[in-house]
Parts: C-alpha cells; sequence; structure tokens
C-alpha cells in the first residue's frame, strides 16, 4: 500500500533557530519514516516580505538544507526541492488565482495578523494578500494528503482545501482535500521572551558556536519577579527553565526546579548550566554541519534530485489540470 503523502516548506528568509527546530523540524522528521513527504525551500514565497532584499534568499537557501539534514532528516526518505524551480507552480497559482474570491483573501486572519506584525515592511501588496494561494498551488500539486503546520497556519490549510473543493466543482475531482496535520508549538521563546525570531533579533540558531550559544544564554530573561539572588524563583515563568526541560537531565531539571523555589540556585549558576547542555546538544548538529560545508556539491546533488522528482510529479498534474480546465 502506498504511503499517504505530506508537503510542507520553510521561506529562505535567515538561519533556522531552536524555535523551527522544536515548532517544526523535528516534527518532519518523525513523519518521515511513515509519508512520502516532500519538504521544499519556498523561495518565491519569500518574496512576498523580502522583495527589496532578495540576496536574503539566495543566501538562506542552502544553509536551510544542511540544517534539515543535520538535524536528521534523510534525503533518502524526503524529497526537498527549491519551489521556483518548479515552474508549474507559478502556472498552477496562476490558474487557481482566477477562481479564488478576494473575500477569502481578506478575511484570512493569518493575513491581519502579519500586516500588524511586520509594520517596518510595506507589504501591502499583490503578492502578499494572495500568498494563500500560490501555498494552495504548492500543496495541491503532489496531491497531499496532509500538511504539517502550526496553528498560525492552519487558516492556509483550510483554504487550500476550499481551493481544492471549489476547482473540483468547476471542472471535475482532480484534488483531494489535505488534512492539517498541527505540528506542537514550541515551548521555547526567545532570549527576550518574546516569540523565537530572526527579525527581533531573539534567537539561538542551530549554526550558532559554543561561545555564541553561552554570550546568548548570559542575556535571557528569567523570572522578572526573581530581582535578586536571594528571592525565590517560579520555574513554571522562567524561561530559562523551558530550556532545561527539553535539554538537561530529568533528575538535574527537579533539582533545579526545588533549588530555584528555595533560591539556592542563582539565575547566573543556571544559565551556565543550561548553556552547557544545551551546547552538548547542539555539537552533534554542528559537526555534521562542518561535513556538509566541506562537500556542498553533495548538497546541492540532493537538490538536483529533488527537483527532478518534484518535476516530473508536476508535470503530470498540470497535465490533468489543463485538460479539464480545456486550456
Amino acid at each position: 500500500m502506498a504511503r499517504k503523502r505530506i508537503v510542507s516548506g520553510m521561506r529562505p528568509t535567515g538561519k533556522m533557530h531552536l524555535g523551527h527546530l522544536h515548532g517544526a523540524l523535528n516534527n518532519w522528521k518523525s513523519l518521515q519514516e511513515n509519508y512520502d513527504c516532500f519538504y521544499f525551500i519556498a523561495d518565491w514565497h519569500a518574496l512576498t516580505s523580502e522583495y527589496s532584499n532578495t540576496s536574503i534568499i539566495k543566501e538562506s537557501t542552502y544553509d536551510i538544507i544542511i540544517d534539515w539534514i543535520t538535524i536528521g532528516l534523510d534525503p533518502d526518505l524526503c524529497t526537498f526541492f527549491i519551489q521556483s524551480h518548479v515552474m508549474e507552480h507559478a502556472e498552477l497559482h496562476l490558474i487557481f488565482s482566477m477562481m479564488t474570491p478576494l473575500p477569502w483573501l481578506e478575511r484570512n486572519p493569518t493575513y491581519k495578523e502579519q500586516l500588524q506584525e511586520l509594520t517596518q515592511r510595506d507589504i501591502y501588496t499583490y503578492g502578499f494578500l494572495g500568498y494563500p494561494v500560490l501555498q494552495a498551488a504548492d500543496i495541491l500539486m503532489y496531491k497531499a494528503n496532509g500538511v504539517p503546520v502550526g496553528e498560525d497556519q492552519a487558516p492556509h490549510v483550510e483554504m487550500t482545501r476550499e481551493i481544492a473543493r471549489r476547482f473540483n466543482h468547476l471542472y471535475g475531482e482532480v484534488f483531494p482535500a489535505p488534512d492539517t496535520l498541527l505540528a506542537p508549538t514550541s515551548k521555547l521563546l526567545g532570549l527576550d521572551r518574546r516569540k523565537m525570531s530572526k527579525s527581533y533579533n531573539n534567537a539561538i540558531f542551530l549554526s550558532d558556536a559554543k561561545e555564541e550559544v553561552r554570550q546568548k544564554v548570559t542575556r535571557m530573561i528569567t523570572d522578572p519577579q526573581r530581582a535578586r539572588r536571594s528571592d525565590p524563583g517560579r520555574p513554571e515563568v522562567c524561561n530559562v527553565f523551558s530550556f532545561h526541560e527539553i535539554y538537561t537531565s530529568g533528575e538535574k531539571v527537579q533539582q533545579i526546579d526545588q533549588d530555584c523555589r528555595k533560591a539556592a540556585i542563582g539565575c547566573v549558576e543556571c544559565k551556565n548550566i543550561m548553556a552547557e547542555n544545551l551546547n552538548i546538544a547542539l555539537e552533534p548538529i554542528r559537526e555534521k554541519r562542518r561535513e556538509l560545508e566541506a562537500n556542498i556539491d553533495k548538497v546541492k546533488d540532493i537538490m538536483v534530485r529533488g527537483d527532478e522528482r518534484a518535476r516530473s510529479i508536476a508535470r503530470e498534474t498540470m497535465e490533468e489540470v489543463r485538460e479539464v480546465v480545456k486550456i
């Protein structure tokens, strides 16, 4: 029996950080054994916000692929490809844009949230408004059965389902309506307790060197009510403790929890312990990155193979689409 297919992508707008790892990549890795996985670099999507700074897109593309491989995504189990290398995505997006009602896009909650969040950029553009239509083309091109996303992207998958149903109603049954596979929300916030993000300058990147990690951890905001070393702490509201729960062994976590509540351990010591354990966890990723950076042709070959497989499927889909649309 053929495995069900899933599709997901990431915009190449900078390095991968721990928020990506725990909010998406670990979930992708858990799915690769049981699904036919298509994971792509969404460089056209990146243009929706980075159209005036396109250099970041190319710079980030292979960095991200390397990060995917270093955390355990297997190119022998998954198809990695670059969105703009499969031109059929643009054609299907165009066809979908002709039949997608404008109110569907205008009421998209993610669109409204992004307009408020990205105030430093002019994103009142046709492309940004139509982002979910291109995303629908990305997903439906491969007739995906599911899409692993975080909660903030769930409305886009629902719109993809609506577009699939509308297309099928107008032209005949071509596309399945994919399921939303919600990824666990990352518990890890940025250094300042906001969402971890490159744009907030509060991220710990997978590629950070040991000393960079240590320096960033020293800047982390802890329990805001613990002003002095002698004040008892509240681990449940401390950002550093959230990292301990993932990167420090169980018994030690319990001890830190108890000591913090009794003020038997200070924030500086607590941060030092966490930074050491985080660095131990990141070292195999760094080592794998060094190997891949020294053999970048291997990475490029992986992408060439992935692009070819994606294109072969996309060509078949578009032949079917053109036939039913009668163009």
